[in-house]
């Protein structure tokens, strides 16, 4: 074995055991950013944190009830429960329709705290998979299944093909839901696409590589592309970008220097959030 620091070689040379890890990052980076467009821009950053702390919960609640043993094959139990609480957290807060901030800031408040407060408590009744629960909630793991790699694939191209085909239309009902209803655009088909994809995409994250990542790669590149970009087709192009180079420069800075992975990418990302803010506030 190499003594000394880990090398940028020695991450290359081993690049069969990394591949997967490191790419499911960039993947994750690169779909959660364009998504955190209309995050950032629709003024929902707590409920990006709000629905991957529920998603996380779905994934120790499928742990619990016996669900894991499936998950460690497939993967398809865990994710099935964190899509499932992500799905009925979005539908909880869909059926506030008072519009008023407050209210919506409080049941999003409740929510989060349930949800964190639930997955601590069922997390110390699966001793077997508490390493599984610590890398959901912090995204410490440092390998990813082949499984959750085909996937995080599938769903990040799907995500991808989708908001380059229907971007114009998101960014109408986003940001100008009157004007888009003049035009006759079929808002509700809209809104219920996107935020179908953003609850398939966080729940996926979530599963695979952790809530605080997920939360960092929905918030942080969007705010950065948004400090900068002249538009909302460019914000997209710049979050996806630096998503991505924040899934998969945080994971080599984390094995160069033994960080862990889900926290070492979310500085990556808090890094540019902040270079940028202060680039675009000079302009």
């Amino acid at each position: 074995m190499t003594e000394g620091a880990p090398t940028l070689s020695e991450f290359f040379a081993a690049w069969e055991l990394f591949r997967d890890p490191s790419l499911t990052g960039a993947l994750a980076g690169m779909m959660l950013g364009i998504l955190g467009v209309y995050v950032v821009l629709r003024r929902m950053v707590f409920l990006a944190a709000t629905v991957s702390q529920a998603a996380s919960f779905g994934v120790a609640a499928a742990y619990f009830v016996g669900l894991g043993a499936i998950g460690h094959s497939h993967s398809i139990g865990p994710t099935f429960g964190a899509l499932v609480m992500t799905v009925l957290t979005l539908w909880a807060i869909a059926l506030d329709t008072s519009h008023e901030q407050h209210r919506r800031d409080s049941l999003l408040g409740f929510l989060f705290l349930a949800c964190s407060a639930g997955t601590l408590v069922v997390g110390t009744r699966i001793v077997a998979e508490l390493q599984d629960i610590e890398g959901m909630l912090f995204g410490t793991a440092v390998a990813v299944l082949p499984n959750d790699f085909r996937l995080m694939v599938v769903v990040a191209v799907a995500t991808l093909l989708l908001h380059i085909w229907g971007w114009r239309g998101f960014s109408a009902v986003s940001f100008d839901r009157t004007g888009a209803l003049v035009r006759g655009l079929p808002v509700r088909g809209l809104e219920l696409g996107l935020f179908a994809g953003l609850a398939v995409g966080l729940a996926v994250s979530t599963r695979v590589l952790g809530a605080l990542p997920t939360f960092a790669f929905t918030v942080l590149p969007a705010l950065a592309a948004v400090n900068v970009a002249p538009n909302i087709k460019a914000s997209l192009i710049i979050a996806a970008s630096l998503g991505a180079i924040s899934g998969f420069g945080g994971y080599v800075v984390a094995f160069l220097y033994d960080f862990p992975v889900g926290a070492t990418q979310t500085l990556v990302a808090t890094m540019f959030a902040s270079v940028t803010w202060i680039f675009g506030h000079r302009h």
